[in-house]
């Protein structure tokens, strides 16, 4: 594989997570009959609609800091730290379709790897600006 082909699967596979989750909200919509643009009325709907929306909000984060701990650093531990934010993220979506009150494991997993993929990255960054200059 070229480089970064690792976190380039990864990239794709968090994608591929997303896009699921709209064909959830979707789904969720068929049930509940509550038609587009309305985004209330079902519980069911509106939390597949706050699953997304909240996975929405993390791309901006993950994505960048996924690639920057890959360049700067090792482009096997970014993807391995990229898979355990997909499955933060899925187990977010899961538990809180099930019951709001289920989804602080996943958030906190994915937390936790997306903060060490953009702290990560930054330190190294800073370090490097530090002893090489720029």
């Amino acid at each position: 594989m070229g480089p970064h082909s690792w976190v380039a699967l990864v990239t794709i596979a968090a994608l591929l997570v997303y896009f699921w989750m709209g064909i959830r909200v979707a789904g969720a919509r068929r049930v509940s009959g509550v038609q587009a643009p309305a985004m209330t009325g079902d519980p069911v709907l509106e939390r597949h609609i706050r699953v997304q929306a909240n996975t929405l909000e993390w791309l901006p984060i993950f994505l960048p800091a996924l690639w920057l701990f890959a360049i700067y650093w090792n482009d096997l531990i970014a993807a391995g730290l990229g898979v355990v934010w997909i499955v933060g993220r899925l187990l977010y979506a899961f538990g809180y379709v099930a019951d709001p009150g289920k989804r602080e494991l996943g958030f906190i997993i994915q937390f936790v790897a997306a903060a060490a993929l953009l702290l990560g990255a930054a330190g190294r960054i800073i370090w490097i600006l530090v002893t090489v200059g720029a």
